[in-house]
């Protein structure tokens, strides 16, 4: 018999920046198998009025056998609902402890590769206000609802045109996929990364947006 047990559990995140000079927070969810304290150091280069937050997801392992470097995963297809739940708790408290001690004009949420799943069924909770949503290199997750968002218009979808993880076929499908549900989509000419001149646009549109 399956049973489950609601336990406290302590969670890391990383940020960069100085949250009193910033106006503008960006969360960062990173990929399967990284951990958020090297994810981070990907968005250095963004100006000082961006706050980056980057939450670490749950699950740590050895990415080889029982020793040496570890990276981190939001989920398996294991018990899966209840680490869905969890990662939801787990970002909305993170949202409040930050968002406590400092009003920003902009939130800005990105997710990449595994982490995208994880940053779409977050938004999607509407359970915090965020301004715009930005899915890079993620396929959407298959337990949303598929129907054109109306949540907002910043709404964004990026990825490299040699992502490993993605065949011809299966990238015009995704960036299909995308603009069906109302995000602007880019692709860049690169591998399965964060790009950030393709970064920057897409903030600079969200800043025009807003």
């Amino acid at each position: 018999m399956k049973n489950h047990l609601e336990s406290s559990k302590t969670y890391r995140y990383f940020t960069h920046g100085d949250i009193e000079k910033a106006n503008k927070l960006l969360f960062v969810l990173h990929g399967y198998g990284q951990l958020a304290e090297f994810f981070i150091r990907k968005f250095h280069f963004l100006e000082e009025d961006y706050f980056i937050v980057a939450p670490e997801g749950m699950h740590r392992f050895y990415l080889k056998g029982s020793s040496g470097r570890v990276g981190s995963s939001w989920m398996t297809k294991e018990d899966r609902d209840s680490d869905i739940k969890d990662n939801v708790q787990y970002l909305n408290s993170l949202y409040d402890v930050i968002c406590s001690s400092k009003k920003f004009d902009q939130i800005t949420l990105l997710g990449f590769s595994q982490g995208g799943a994880t940053a779409a069924r977050w938004f999607n909770s509407f359970q915090r206000n965020i301004d715009a949503h930005i899915s890079w290199a993620s396929i959407y997750p298959p337990d949303l609802d598929i129907t054109p968002c109306e949540k907002n218009k910043n709404n964004y979808f990026a990825i490299g045109d040699k992502d490993e993880y993605f065949s011809e076929h299966k990238l015009k499908e995704t960036i299909l996929f995308y603009k069906n549900l109302n995000y602007i989509t880019f692709t860049f000419h690169g591998k399965h990364n964060i790009d950030p001149l393709t970064l920057k646009e897409i903030l600079n549109q969200i800043n025009i947006n807003k």
